[in-house]
């Protein structure tokens, strides 16, 4: 009995040890993770901006359930654009006219 506990008490110690390693490898700041794309900030904005023929307002580059993404908000004419561009392949993921929403937190500000 002493040996299942021993074992048991050895297991939550790896597994704790293993988040903490893990916590401390992702919690640093996300911005240094630009680093290790494959596409820099100024290919997805191009990319973005030949999709609409337009020209780039604000370029972020966050993570998503697909990765790694640059959103991009691109104005063509009288209409803007939500542009997502894979940050290791360079490729369009995704692309909507952006609604005037008043309570948008990415809409400006008063």
């Amino acid at each position: 009995m002493k040996t299942i506990s021993k074992i048991a008490v050895i297991a939550t110690a790896l597994t704790t040890l293993g988040g903490a390693a893990y916590a401390a490898q992702s919690g640093g700041n996300d911005a240094l993770a630009i680093n290790q794309a494959k596409v820099s900030l100024s290919q997805a904005i191009s990319a973005a901006e030949q999709q609409h023929s337009g020209k780039a307002s604000k370029a972020e580059f966050e993570h998503s359930k697909s990765g790694w993404v640059y959103e991009i908000e691109v104005v063509s004419g009288d209409k803007v654009f939500d542009v997502k561009v894979d940050a290791d392949k360079g490729t369009i993921l995704s692309s909507a006219e952006d609604k005037v929403d008043r309570n948008d937190d990415h809409d400006e500000k008063d």
